[in-house]
């Protein structure tokens, strides 16, 4: 998405969530962000010149035998290095501190108080502010060169510096849109620390993005596996202006999309001249699930039912040679495992549809030029190519559908119920001006009854549980603080309207340490 620049800041990624994250933040200030693993060598450092030195956080604990560790020679390069949760734990221990397992773990929300307002890093920053943590280790001693410059509410050493050298740590997020100045604190570090540039000039995505897909393609067939969300609209124009007819989308009704999502799919693609080709296999992905109870096996057998419905299709239509997708970033870095990329280490959360859900061999030669964006630049190359509002700023929709959404086992009866529920939902938070205010709501259905008393007879009925979040990225995400009227409607509505629950409940956890879909 960039073109080369002088000015490097590297990134060693210890398996975190959020090292893209940090790689995309020093993106939008223009300066070039190199991602490699931990493990990369000293002299592979060097070739790279860069400005400065981030260490990502990480899913381990440093004192650990096995967790990833790193040489202390990368701090006698006299580049600027910042650490970041895992990152400043390590630079603890390798200068001689002591880390422990925290007594409060921190996830989510804290209040963050700068003890040395003076430092190059917090320049301009308010002294107390709001930061994302997300540790269950902490340093408990820092190494005897190094000061305290920040503490939360439950954490005393939260940021250190070293008194001599340019090496900086925080324990808590700063990439992540949750930390309010975080930008501040990473613009600091790149221009008053490393003295970067910010003179970097961002291509026209969507113009490489047709001329990498048009040569990679050349006179073959494409078929995209069409969810109707942003992301596969994105990549369906993309592809479509790359090489026109020759990109087949079909969507395969699972028989898990919401009641209406059929009409409105088939509506958007006549309007940009898509051509789409839908598929009835309601039946057939019912049978294969009924009995499944576990969300990561529901999401590989989902992801398999569609290769091969994909391959049973490219046997009728000449010369298809790749699979498309609208992956994006969030769906990768969720996906992701041990497994993957050889030297890159990091947690599987879940197993998307489109990554982590398809079968380990398919024919076909993958095309997903969003795999490397988050969602709102995704969706700020739909506000380019004038996608409608409707599609702009739809809610995302996973690729299983209601399957997830139903937890534990699924029959006919409970998607019904929670069909209903979701539309109910819809209806209101249009009618109350809020669907365009959020990021996501839905509605999942727990395999758990409850009493209650109905027309003066006992009942005995599943409960149901709101999520509605806001976020900018998908990777962090805050619930939505939304009126008592509002919640007091639609649990009346919902359990009056819908046979079969009898309580609704209101998630208000964040992510982390949720995830956004309880699946």
């Amino acid at each position: 998405m960039e073109e080369k620049c002088k000015e490097n800041i590297l990134i060693l990624d210890f398996g975190s969530q959020y090292s893209k994250i940090i790689s995309r933040r020093i993106r939008d200030f223009g300066v070039n962000a190199l991602l490699y693993p931990y493990t990369i060598s000293l002299y592979d450092i060097l070739l790279k010149k860069p400005k400065g030195i981030i260490l990502s956080g990480g899913p381990f604990s440093v004192y650990k035998k096995n967790s990833p560790k790193l040489s202390s020679k990368i701090f006698k390069l006299k580049i600027p290095i910042l650490g970041i949760c895992y990152g400043m734990q390590l630079i603890s221990l390798i200068f001689g501190g002591k880390i422990k397992k925290s007594i409060y773990k921190e996830y989510g929300k804290s209040n963050f108080i700068i003890n040395d307002t003076e430092n190059l890093l917090f320049s301009d920053i308010p002294k107390k502010s709001i930061v994302w943590m997300s540790h269950f280790d902490e340093v408990k001693y820092i190494p005897n060169e190094f000061k305290i410059i920040g503490k939360t509410t439950y954490c005393n050493i939260a940021a250190i510096t070293h008194i001599k050298k340019k090496i900086f740590a925080v324990q808590f997020h700063p990439e992540v849109e949750n930390t309010v100045f975080g930008k501040n604190i990473l613009k600091n570090f790149l221009i008053k620390i490393c003295k970067c540039n910010i003179n970097l000039v961002i291509n026209n995505f969507i113009k490489n993005s047709i001329n990498k897909i048009k040569k990679k393609v050349s006179n073959k067939k494409v078929i995209l596996g069409f969810s109707g969300g942003l992301d596969s609209f994105v990549t369906a124009y993309l592809i479509h202006k790359a090489i026109g007819n020759s990109l087949i989308c079909i969507f395969i009704d699972t028989g898990f999309f919401l009641n209406f999502e059929k009409k409105r799919i088939l509506k958007i693609c006549k309007k940009m001249n898509f051509y789409i080709k839908l598929i009835n296999a309601k039946n057939h992905f019912f049978s294969k699930l009924k009995k499944v109870k576990n969300p990561e096996i529901k999401r590989k057998i989902i992801g398999k039912e569609f290769i091969l419905f994909f391959e049973k299709i490219s046997k009728k239509i000449k010369n298809v040679e790749f699979l498309a997708q609208g992956t994006i970033y969030s769906d990768v870095i969720e996906s992701s495992s041990n497994n993957n990329n050889s030297s890159f280490i990091s947690n599987t959360i879940k197993s998307h549809h489109n990554v982590g859900g398809l079968p380990k061999s398919i024919k076909f030669k993958l095309i997903e030029p969003l795999k490397e964006l988050f969602k709102d630049e995704v969706q700020k190359i739909g506000e380019i190519i004038s996608l409608p509002k409707e599609i702009l700023y739809r809610h995302p929709f996973p690729g299983p559908g209601l399957s997830i959404r139903i937890i534990g086992k699924i029959n006919k009866k409970k998607i019904s119920i929670l069909k209903k529920a979701e539309n109910i939902l819809f209806q209101e938070l249009i009618k109350y001006n809020i669907y365009y205010n959020v990021r996501q709501a839905f509605i999942v259905l727990l395999p758990v009854k409850s009493v209650g008393v109905m027309g003066d007879k006992r009942s005995y009925e599943y409960a149901a549980v709101l999520r509605v979040v806001n976020t900018k990225d998908f990777m962090t995400a805050n619930f939505t603080h939304l009126s008592y009227n509002f919640l007091e409607k639609i649990s009346n509505r919902i359990i009056n309207e819908v046979n079969g629950i009898n309580r609704v409940l209101y998630d208000i956890s964040s992510k982390p340490p949720s995830t956004i879909e309880w699946e």
